[in-house]
């Protein structure tokens, strides 16, 4: 009955999600993410946002420069333009080395040459989850067992050997 509940709200959730337009992304940290947004040609002003910095951005490119006055500190030296020069309209975002300070959803709104106002065209949620750690000890326990079983085999044999 639980797995059915969990099943149906992911579902739910998932069918929500898709209707509206949001995209979904899970990267884990330390990795490089890109922020996908296609807009037409003629780009004046690409902002990347989100809502949980108030009147700070993760990004700001208006008039032919990046824009750094009201950037939020966590993204400074982070995030840059996948192609600067918006070749076909790309404004995707590159994400440096993100951490799970990252999570959240990231808007990319455009103002096009000869248009007003900041027109929302992408959404993502972007959801870091911290990367597994290796068992070092398990690792290295194992290792180590199997070299003195090795060794015991290879002590057995030439024990035998010589005795026989």
């Amino acid at each position: 009955m639980v797995v059915f509940l969990g099943w149906t709200l992911l579902s739910v959730c998932l069918l929500v999600c898709a209707s509206q337009g949001q995209k979904n992304f899970t990267a884990e940290s330390g990795q490089n993410v890109t922020l996908t947004c296609q807009a037409r040609k003629n780009i004046q002003t690409v902002k990347w946002s989100r809502a949980d910095l108030g009147d700070e951005y993760v990004f700001l490119y208006r008039d032919g420069r990046e824009t750094l006055v009201h950037q939020h500190p966590s993204f400074k030296d982070r995030v840059d333009l996948k192609d600067k020069q918006m070749k076909d309209g790309d404004v995707s975002l590159i994400l440096k080395n993100v951490t799970i300070n990252d999570t959240g959803t990231y808007e990319c709104r455009v103002v096009e040459t000869g248009t007003s106002g900041l027109k929302p065209i992408s959404i993502i949620y972007l959801s870091v989850v911290d990367q597994p750690r290796r068992p070092v000890g398990l690792i290295v326990g194992l290792s180590v067992s199997g070299v003195l079983i090795v060794a015991a085999v290879v002590g057995f044999v030439i024990y035998r050997k010589y005795k026989g």
